[in-house]
């Protein structure tokens, strides 16, 4: 009688131990590939209705503007300070993306939101970023840059003013690598160094998006670097 009991209670406690494991396995399959788990994480709340799925977040129907607008308040509330963001809404994309910073933090929050219209749910992402860093394209101030206003154009205006060339190299290497989604942009002019070529894709108040045989950078869409080039 003994033995039966002890066979009964080993077998109770086996299935406890693989119980765990399982559920463990599960909420780490659930999990896997994500950097900030916002139920786990004190400042960074989690919008309603998210559920995880691997390395993202999902929720059915189209939400990426309430969830644009929740982050935007929320965040600011613990300690957050928005560093860029971008908002796309067209037959192609649907979305935002933002990057994040606060005191202390060596890293950037990075959110995206993506509604996808063919299954018809919001995809959200959070990941932690090492802040923007800026690679040198340009070393040597070129004596004359070519700037094409549209990628179509054969001809192009020729800058000679130094002063404007060394503003157009200054911002050029002060823009922000980047390795993530590249938004469209409406526009695509042409800067000519002689020793690179490099596209600009601009639209109005959005982000600038440079483009080289070196990369991609991102950039604020200052005025000043558009009367330099004398975009329209």
């Amino acid at each position: 009688m003994k033995r039966i009991k002890g066979l009964v209670y080993s077998t109770i406690v086996i299935l406890i131990v693989v119980g765990w494991f399982t559920i463990q396995k599960i909420t780490d399959d659930t999990y896997e590939g994500m950097s900030i788990i916002p139920e786990q994480t004190k400042d960074v709340p989690l919008f309603k209705g998210l559920k995880p799925t691997e390395h993202k977040y999902v929720m059915e129907g189209n939400h990426w503007k309430d969830i644009y607008n929740f982050y935007s308040m929320e965040l600011p509330k613990y300690g957050w300070k928005l560093d860029y963001e971008q908002k796309s809404s067209n037959e192609d994309v649907n979305g935002f993306i933002s990057g994040w910073r606060k005191n202390g933090l060596e890293w950037e929050l990075y959110i995206s939101a993506d509604y996808f219209k063919m299954t018809n749910r919001t995809e959200v992402i959070f990941d932690k970023t090492s802040i923007g860093h800026a690679t040198t394209w340009i070393y040597k101030v070129p004596t004359s840059i070519c700037i094409y206003q549209s990628s179509s154009e054969e001809r192009c205006s020729v800058i000679k003013d130094r002063t404007k060339i060394k503003g157009i190299v200054r911002f050029i290497n002060d823009a922000i690598d980047w390795d993530k989604e590249v938004f469209p942009r409406e526009k695509t002019s042409i800067i000519d160094t002689g020793d690179i070529q490099i596209n600009v894709l601009h639209e109005d108040e959005k982000e600038i998006y440079l483009q080289s045989e070196k990369g991609t950078k991102i950039a604020k869409p200052e005025q000043e670097f558009f009367k330099l080039l004398n975009l329209k």
